[in-house]
C-alpha cells in the first residue's frame, strides 16, 4: 500500500510537471540575420532556459533580413520579428500593416562596409558614380547606412541590394560589387589575413550613431489577443541581454557554439562592436529624422502624428 501511494504521488508530480510544460505560451519568432550579436537574444535565451522561466516556448526561424522578417509578421506566420530596419517598419505601418514596435533592437550600428584587400578604393574620395555599394534589402538598417554614407559623408556610387552578409561577401569577393557590407563576427578572419579591408563603419554616419536603426516588432492582432505573453517575452528578452553582458562565461560559450565562431572573435565582437546600451530593449530614439528620411524615400507619404507614433511604438511594453 505504501509503495502504491508513493508511486501514485510520483505519477501526480510527473503529470503536474507535464501540465506546466504544456501550459507554456508558444511564440513564433522570425529572426533577421541569425547569428548577429543583437539578434541572438532569442536563441541564446531559449538555450539558457530564460524564456521557459517566464512560461514561454520559442519557435525561431531565420530570415535574410528586414523584408522577409517583416512579411512573416505582417502575414501572421510569425508573432514577433527580430532586427527589422526602422525605416522599413515605419513604411509598412504607414501603409496600414498590422505591426507594432515592442522593443528596440539596435541603437547605433556595428555593421561595417568592406572592400577586397587589393581594391583601389582606399578612402571615400576614391568612389565614383559607378561605384557599387551593397546593402541587404530596401528599408533595412544597412540601406539606411548606405544612404547616410552617400548623403552625409559624400560617398559616390550606386546602392545595390545583395541580401545578407554571407551572400554579400560572396558577391564582393567575386567582383560583382565594389563595396560590400557585413556584420561582425562574419569577416573577422578575412580581415586578419588581408582578403578584405574595412572601408567604412555604420557609426561613421553622424545621424545614425544615436538612432535606433533596428527594432523588434509584433503582429498587432497577436499582440492585442495575447498581450501578457508579449510582455513576458520582452522581459525575458531583456534578461537575456543582461546575461549576455554578465561575467558568466556560459553566455559567450553559448554564442560561440551558436555562431560557430571562436572565443576570441566572440569577445572582440561584444567588447569592441556592441556596447550594452546599443541593445537596450527599452530604447527607441531618433525617430523624427528617420521619419523624415522615410518620407524622402517615399516609404511613407507623411510623418506620423504623435497619436500614431504612440500606437506604433509601444516601448516599454506594459
Amino acid at each position: 500500500m505504501r509503495a502504491a501511494r508513493t508511486a501514485g504521488c510520483a505519477l501526480m508530480v510527473l503529470m503536474a510537471g507535464i501540465g506546466v510544460a504544456a501550459a507554456a505560451d508558444h511564440l513564433k519568432i522570425a529572426v533577421g540575420q541569425c547569428g548577429n550579436w543583437d539578434s541572438s537574444p532569442v536563441q541564446l535565451g531559449e538555450g539558457a532556459g530564460i524564456y521557459a522561466k517566464h512560461g514561454i516556448s520559442i519557435e525561431a526561424v531565420c530570415t535574410q533580413g528586414t523584408g522577409e522578417t517583416q512579411q512573416a509578421v505582417i502575414s501572421g506566420s510569425a508573432d514577433v520579428g527580430i532586427g527589422v530596419g526602422t525605416l522599413g517598419a515605419l513604411g509598412a505601418f504607414a501603409k496600414g500593416a498590422p505591426i507594432r514596435v515592442i522593443t528596440g533592437s539596435a541603437t547605433g550600428n556595428a555593421d561595417y562596409w568592406i572592400v577586397k584587400g587589393d581594391s583601389p578604393l582606399k578612402s571615400i574620395k576614391d568612389t565614383t558614380d559607378s561605384t557599387t555599394i551593397a546593402y541587404s534589402t530596401n528599408g533595412s538598417s544597412s540601406h539606411s547606412v548606405v544612404l547616410g554614407l552617400i548623403n552625409e559623408l559624400g560617398v559616390k556610387g550606386k546602392p545595390v541590394a545583395t541580401g545578407g552578409p554571407a551572400a554579400t561577401l560572396t558577391v564582393l569577393l567575386s567582383g560583382q560589387v565594389d563595396v560590400g557590407w557585413t556584420s561582425p563576427p562574419l569577416g573577422f578572419d578575412m580581415l586578419d589575413d588581408g582578403r578584405i579591408r574595412i572601408f567604412a563603419r555604420a557609426n561613421d554616419v553622424p545621424s545614425l550613431a544615436g538612432q535606433t536603426i533596428r527594432v523588434n516588432i509584433a503582429n498587432a492582432n497577436s499582440l492585442k489577443a495575447r498581450r501578457d505573453v508579449f510582455v513576458r517575452f520582452v522581459k525575458a528578452f531583456g534578461e537575456t541581454i543582461d546575461w549576455m553582458y554578465s561575467s558568466d562565461p556560459k553566455a559567450l560559450e553559448a554564442y560561440v557554439a551558436f555562431r560557430k565562431t571562436t572565443p576570441r572573435y566572440a569577445m572582440r565582437l561584444r567588447d569592441e562592436f556592441f556596447k550594452k546600451s546599443a541593445l537596450d530593449p527599452n530604447t527607441v530614439t531618433g525617430i523624427d529624422p528617420l521619419m523624415a528620411e522615410a518620407v524622402k524615400l517615399k516609404f511613407m507619404p507623411r510623418v506620423l502624428t504623435s497619436q500614431e507614433l504612440a500606437e506604433f511604438i509601444q516601448v516599454p511594453l506594459k
